[in-house]
């Protein structure tokens, strides 16, 4: 069982997890299409559109860079179109551009509450409908969206109203696409992780560089991913999968490979409902 030959849709894929999903695919010899806004090196933020076209073609993938506003309709479409044209279909899309403030209500300024809204919420709606009249065609279509279980808790809101909303709206999104599209065997599936990702975000935006030590690598989401996009899509849908937990449910029962630091205790990630349990050895905190 390989992603070989598929062709993925990937937003925000010039780094971090994205990236991470789209190597593990082209390890297997998928076509990867890079829907991201980076062209240019970023001062502080690692990588390009083309930078991880090198690598994943270096990984043994095909990749197409395009620079991509998921924000935007007509930039989207765009994208598909030449995904389409160039690989000649759309297996799986991934919606993993994101935008994240962790401001309280009062200090969340609006320019900052519509991004994360049109990038988390409405982008992943917009990246969803576009790619789905391809994904229809599909063999085994997924739609994956990189965003939490529908805990709807009020610890999870109150320190950051704005962005957790933003963020359960992509959760909503897989929610309702999932029935929408069932009897079309489009899968649509969410996936998050249980422990915080050592990615640019969190060194620079939270916790510093000391903060990474305490994370898993980008590397168990890209397992994650890749063995739900294995899953037949009429079978797998509507989930909201917890990386450590789907993947021991894979078989896996060593996770320490995936720290940063394995003598650094793990920081929890938000929005990880209370009854969800680690797998057997796994101590979080």
């Amino acid at each position: 069982m390989s992603l070989s030959g598929k062709t993925l849709f990937i937003t925000g894929a010039s780094r971090g997890i994205g990236l991470a999903i789209a190597l593990r695919a082209a390890r297997d010899g998928a076509n990867i299409v890079i829907a991201a806004k980076t062209a240019d090196p970023h001062p502080k933020l690692p990588g390009t559109i083309y930078s991880a076209a090198s690598e994943i073609e270096a990984a043994g993938g095909k990749a197409l860079p395009l620079v991509v506003d998921v924000r935007e309709e007509a930039s989207v479409q765009s994208a598909v179109d030449k995904a389409v044209e160039t690989f000649g279909g759309i297996d799986i899309c991934v919606n993993n551009a994101s935008a994240i403030s962790l401001t309280g209500t009062l200090s969340t300024d609006m320019k900052r509450y519509d991004l994360m809204h049109q990038i988390n919420g409405r982008g992943t709606f917009l990246t969803s409908k576009i790619c789905l009249p391809h994904l229809k065609k599909a063999a085994n279509p997924h739609i994956l969206a990189l965003s939490p279980p529908l805990d709807i808790k009020p610890r999870w809101f109150a320190p950051h109203v704005a962005y957790s909303m933003a963020k359960y709206n992509m959760s909503l999104c897989m929610l309702g696409m999932a029935e929408e599209f069932r009897a079309d065997g489009v899968a649509c599936n969410a996936l998050w992780p249980r422990t915080a990702i050592a990615t640019a975000a969190i060194q620079f935006a939270l916790t510093g560089e000391e903060g990474l030590k305490h994370c898993r690598t980008v590397e168990i989401m890209a397992d994650a991913a890749h063995a739900m996009f294995l899953k037949p899509s009429r079978e797998f849908t509507g989930q909201f999968v917890i990386d450590d937990t789907f993947l021991y449910g894979e078989g896996v029962r060593d996770f320490d490979p995936y720290r940063v630091d394995p003598t650094a205790t793990l920081m929890p990630d938000f929005f990880v409902p209370e009854d969800s349990v680690p797998p057997p050895g796994v101590v979080i905190g």
